[in-house]
């Protein structure tokens, strides 16, 4: 996830800084934050770098934030905007550029949490990670990394999209709890898959895109058909 900060304020760029990295740290977002001192620098940037959300002041000395928003929809259609500012007199401008959120000046931590709760619930798939206790140590694993897991002789055993294998001692409730978004599915008691890299399901099988078949129980077969192809409406056109 790819989060820009735009202030002509140096002290005002580090206090947002600081709520977004606890915020990021308390979702397990894996994210980069980059401080941007004009609308014009992050612009520049923002052509050649997507960017998945942007904190943009409105009332810098030189530039307007509204300006600078307009302009970012020109050529970016999906970048979250969120307007920092000391008044809402702006809020009707917000409207036209899609703007997700205002926080007023100074921003407090439950503003931050209710913002980065909502920005996950419009985007439940944002690039998150899960560390899980292996006989190497702490691993970082990507959910987007996730092909499907599977529980067995007290492991679980978790594959990946490079062809690894990550295997941890915990149960199984423990480790689905935080896979919570719309492309994870239980597919049994023991078994789960990541519905992102699935290509179809004939009725009994999840059908992966690289040819593995994960199994799903009979007395899940209809749910698991209605929730793939609920994952796929709600992600046309992002699927690669």
């Amino acid at each position: 996830m790819r989060i820009a900060i735009v202030d002509d304020i140096a002290s005002e760029r580090e206090i947002l800084k600081a709520g977004i990295t606890e915020q990021t740290a308390r979702l397990s977002l894996d994210a980069v934050i980059s401080c941007h001192a004009s609308g014009t620098d992050f612009l520049a940037e923002a052509r050649t770098e997507h960017f998945d959300l942007v904190f943009l002041d409105i009332y810098m000395e030189k530039e307007n934030g509204v300006d600078t928003a307009e302009e970012l929809r020109r050529f970016d259609r999906d970048c979250e905007i969120v307007f920092t500012t000391t008044s809402p007199d702006h809020a009707l401008d917000g409207y036209r550029v899609r703007a997700l959120h205002y926080l007023v000046k100074p921003c407090d931590g439950a503003a931050f949490a209710a913002l980065f709760d909502e920005v996950i619930k419009r985007h439940p798939e944002m690039d998150r990670f899960l560390e899980v206790d292996t006989t190497g140590g702490i691993l970082r694993l990507h959910l987007r990394d996730i092909l499907y897991a599977e529980h067995f002789k007290h492991q679980i055993h978790i594959y990946l999209t490079g062809g690894e294998e990550a295997v941890t001692r915990r149960t199984f409730r423990e480790f689905t709890a935080p896979l919570t978004d719309g492309r994870f599915f239980l597919c049994s008691r023991g078994v789960l898959v990541n519905m992102e890299h699935a290509a179809d399901f004939d009725g009994t099988d999840f059908i992966l895109k690289n040819g593995k078949r994960v199994p799903v129980s009979r007395s899940l077969a209809e749910t698991a058909r209605t929730a793939f192809g609920d994952y796929l409406f709600r992600n046309y056109g992002r699927r690669g």
